[in-house]
């Protein structure tokens, strides 16, 4: 090794520490764990498969994994569609104020999730929630936002596509940018209106960047967490238990550490397999 390589290893020692101890250290250790029962206060047992055993008898698994999949299938289409309507409308160049709206509704992806959790919590509030009183002040009735089984996902899929919805639009509104304005002069010449324009031109040519933002969206909803937590603590009757809250309560409030990394390998898998069939969807049908 001449002296040029010797100082290469030692500019990229501290990333290689970094990457070692923060990141390939408690994968392995995790998935040591998948053959392991073990709760930290006793020694490791070896139980091999019995884990996986586990999972697949483990109903209130298939629940969380449900209750996710019903997650993403309410927050993923809403933030998707809402996302490219707010970016095509930032996107107007007559537009007045572009840029404290497009500041306004990325507002909300830079404040703390757990602030915003605790804020629409009170939102949603059965006796003293404002979305209630707005609801009594019109003639309705109360709405059990949180404490109805059959609400209590659909409100928190609403919340989140609030949280998040501003990263999707800056993200998507940069791909919109790249597109010649000339296509669209080009468009009106031939008669073309806004709404042909917008199928013809403006979703093929921001395919890549809308394929990115489903897949990024795909896994930040399988990351859900804070919002069952706080809000519900997966309640009621488990209808908001996600995969991830699981799994944390499997670890932190079980101690069932070997099961938890079971857990948190299957979803990793589940999600990756996912994420590869939108890529092959989409990619073929956008």
């Amino acid at each position: 090794m001449n002296r040029e390589e010797k100082y290469g290893w030692l500019l990229v020692s501290p990333y290689v520490g970094f990457f070692l101890l923060i990141s390939a250290f408690p994968i392995i250790f995790s998935f040591i764990l998948v053959f392991m029962r073990w709760n930290m206060l006793s020694p490791m047992k070896f139980i091999g498969l019995q884990n996986f055993v586990t999972l697949f008898q483990d109903p209130l698994f298939w629940k969380a994994l449900s209750n996710t999949l019903l997650f993403l299938a309410i927050h993923i289409p809403l933030q998707i569609v809402l996302a490219l309507i707010i970016s095509a409308l930032l996107n107007n160049p007559s537009l007045f104020g572009k840029s404290f709206f497009r500041g306004a509704f990325f507002l909300p992806v830079v404040i703390s999730g757990v602030v915003v959790t605790i804020l629409w919590k009170q939102l949603y509030s059965t006796e003293t929630g404002l979305l209630n009183n707005l609801l009594l002040s019109m003639g309705f009735g109360k709405v059990p936002w949180l404490t109805s089984p059959k609400i209590a996902m659909p409100a928190i899929a609403i919340m989140a596509t609030w949280k998040n919805l501003g990263l999707y639009v800056v993200i998507l509104l940069a791909g919109l940018q790249n597109i010649p304005r000339s296509l669209y002069e080009a468009a009106s010449i031939d008669g073309a209106n806004k709404i042909t324009q917008f199928f013809r031109i403006t979703l093929p040519m921001v395919n890549p960047t809308l394929i990115m933002v489903i897949i990024l969206s795909t896994i930040g909803g399988f990351s859900l967490f804070i919002e069952p937590y706080i809000m519900t603590g997966g309640g009621p009757l488990n209808s908001t238990l996600s995969a991830n809250l699981y799994i944390y309560q499997q670890a932190f409030s079980f101690y069932k550490m070997g099961y938890a990394a079971t857990l948190g390998f299957t979803m990793a898998g589940i999600i990756f397999a996912v994420v590869a069939l939108q890529r092959k969807f989409f990619e073929r049908e956008i």
